[in-house]
């Protein structure tokens, strides 16, 4: 009798029916702005996952362009969908999502954020989704939180997280959630605080996102996906740096490509295996770190300038981006006869 209400319970259980795919995240760089993008490589990035949440859709003949590309490369029929146009100027932006027919499909509830409070300057996108393999739905939001001219500038809108969350659960009830998006926001930031006391957690925590200036460097953490519980297996985490898949510059990647990587997870038994374009293997190693870029480099990296402690560091690397080295005099303590010294020490990029 009791195994078999065990067996029952067990049934009874859809968090036990993990989904089996691979879940992104990415900022193309103002993806159909007249920009030279080589949506190629862009393509063979998104071929990576089954699902896909992008910000910095400019329009939506861009997403089918990248669907038709998509397609093309892998000889598969995928999906895609976005919301409008949104945004309080006259810059605005799309939300999208793109989908391996295969491995997802969506199921329900597209609809963009109902902001009564007006908080977000680009209200959240969200959607609800089926594995094709096991049947396990979820619902997953993008978000582009908006950068500012400072870091304050971004905290209402981190804050206001926390109700867009539980928004969420209304929204799909007793349905997984991921929050996937840019945040312009390190995961350890205290002004996290309101979602994380809903239980909610980053699931990426080291490494970067955002491409230095210079070659093999990554600034900020400020890609990620946040979740909630075990009711999803998260199996792998991670962060694509696709300039090394391509044997490509920075300049080169943030030109052509985007200026932040994507960040993924995988559910269940799928794994993500990082594929060489067009099978030219060009994979390099960790460059080599010789110079401090101020406008990429971390705050570890800073504090061993002359002059620039911890905190220094931390108003350096909130105060982004500088225009200049002199701008720096504008952070207390940093004086023009230190900036020459910092200058002086051979330690910056040129």
């Amino acid at each position: 009798m009791v195994i078999r209400l065990f067996v029952a319970w067990l049934v009874m259980m859809p968090s036990l029916t993990f989904a089996d795919i691979i879940v992104g995240s990415w900022n193309i760089k103002n993806l159909g702005w007249d920009n030279d993008k080589r949506y190629d490589k862009v393509a063979h990035v998104a071929s990576h996952f089954d699902l896909l949440a992008i910000q910095e859709l400019m329009n939506e003949e861009a997403l089918e362009r990248l669907e038709q590309e998509v397609e093309a490369m892998t000889g598969e029929s995928w999906s895609s969908m976005a919301s409008h146009a949104l945004g309080r100027s006259t810059y605005r932006e799309q939300y999208a999502f793109l989908w391996r027919d295969s491995a997802v499909e969506y199921h329900s509830g597209a609809v963009v954020f109902f902001d009564h409070r007006d908080m977000f300057a680009r209200e959240p996108y969200s959607a609800k989704f089926r594995s094709r393999q096991t049947g396990q739905e979820f619902a997953a939001a993008t978000v582009h939180i908006t950068y500012g001219r400072r870091l304050v500038d971004r905290l209402p809108e981190i804050e206001a997280l926390a109700d867009y969350w539980q928004w969420l659960e209304e929204v799909y009830p007793d349905t997984p959630r991921l929050l996937l998006g840019d945040f312009n926001l390190r995961p350890e930031h205290l002004g996290w605080e309101p979602l994380r006391a809903l239980g909610v957690i980053p699931v990426i925590t080291d490494g970067a996102t955002t491409l230095g200036l210079t070659d093999g460097r990554y600034a900020n953490l400020y890609d990620n996906i946040w979740k909630i519980g075990s009711r999803l297996d998260v199996t792998e985490r991670g962060i694509v740096r696709f300039p090394e898949l391509f044997g490509i510059d920075h300049e080169r990647a943030r030109d052509a490509v985007s200026d932040h990587a994507p960040v993924y997870l995988t559910l269940g038994s799928a794994r993500l295996e990082l594929r060489a374009f067009n099978g030219n293997v060009h994979i390099p190693g960790e460059f080599e770190e010789s110079c401090i870029d101020i406008n990429a480099a971390d705050p570890e990296q800073l504090n061993q300038l002359p002059h620039v402690g911890p905190a220094r560091a931390t108003n350096i690397d909130e105060g982004r981006p500088w225009q200049s080295l002199e701008d720096l005099t504008r952070i207390q303590g940093l004086s023009a006869a230190r900036i020459d010294e910092i200058q002086k020490s051979g330690l910056l990029c040129e």
